[in-house]
């Protein structure tokens, strides 16, 4: 097996030749889908974000291995086992990513996925350094306590990222009876927009199903195209602001506190609507006090 933290280095090459095959076909597209500068911050943000995934997975894999050993049932690696440990990945990342979206500490961190106003393969790369440090992680420890192995446990977690990377496109319509059971483009097209019947819809990591269970599943609107970013009037192609743009809003908001309650408000109560465009979005004030 490919060590967990070079899975996607792997396949970057099969990334890039997606990405230069879209800024190809796209690029006498009106308005354009690419522009170098945002596509250059996207792929600095995603090696500071494998870089910082490596080291966090370094550091918190003996952590990992001990919690292990508290493990309910024994699993043994197998095809079906697999399966199993897929499948219930994707469903804890459904949460996970719902649950970024609510929290204002997880949101730190995935702002910087929606930040951009274009919508391409490159987008795809648009990921935070501090993810390990929102605690990410912290949502597959269930199944280490369960009996998966760790190892298993983040070689799951990588590909199912690596699926992701192909539904952050405009060039793929509609998928038919697959835009039933699977994460697609058109779902995410969705999930990245911030027109105010698309925020905060479609969590799917691969399935789309857990969207449909817990009603969080909007589909795609002819008549109301998607508008990408967030509601922050804040467009940047800085990697370092783009990353820590919310977290030092809400360092700011911290020290404006005036009790501890208020103070976990700011940091894990649910981030407050921006009215920046006049619609409730992903963009958020500083929190009252």
């Amino acid at each position: 097996m490919i060590p967990v933290e070079l899975i996607l280095l792997a396949l970057a090459p099969l990334f890039l030749g997606f990405i230069a095959w879209e800024w190809f076909s796209s690029r006498k597209l009106t308005p354009a889908r690419y522009r170098w500068q945002d596509s250059a911050a996207n792929a600095v943000l995603a090696l500071l974000h494998q870089g910082s995934d490596m080291l966090a997975l370094l550091l918190l894999m003996p952590f990992f291995i001990w919690l292990h050993q508290y493990r309910l049932f024994e699993i043994e690696l197998s095809a079906g086992n697999i399966a199993i440990a897929f499948l219930l990945q994707d469903f804890l990342y459904y949460w996970f990513h719902r649950a970024s979206h609510h929290v204002r500490w997880l949101w730190a961190s995935h702002v910087t996925h929606h930040s951009s106003r274009l919508m391409n393969f490159s987008t795809a790369l648009r990921q935070s350094l501090t993810y390990p440090l929102s605690g990410m992680w912290l949502f597959w420890t269930p199944m280490i306590l369960l009996g998966f192995a760790p190892t298993l446990v983040f070689a799951v977690v990588v590909l199912n990222l690596a699926f992701q990377f192909f539904v952050h496109t405009q060039a793929v319509k509609k998928l038919g009876m697959l835009e039933w059971v699977f994460n697609t483009p058109s779902h995410h097209r969705v999930h990245h927009a911030c027109n105010a019947r698309y925020i905060d819809k479609n969590f799917a990591g691969v399935l789309i199903i857990w969207d449909r269970l817990f009603g969080t599943f909007v589909p795609e609107q002819d008549d109301d195209p998607c508008r990408y970013g967030i509601t922050d009037d804040f467009n940047s192609d800085n990697p370092l602001l783009i990353t820590f743009y919310e977290w030092r809003r809400m360092l700011s908001d911290g020290r404006q506190s005036k009790s501890g309650k208020q103070l976990l408000t700011v940091m894990f109560g649910a981030p407050k609507r921006q009215s920046v465009t006049g619609e409730e979005g992903r963009g958020y004030d500083s929190v009252e006090t």
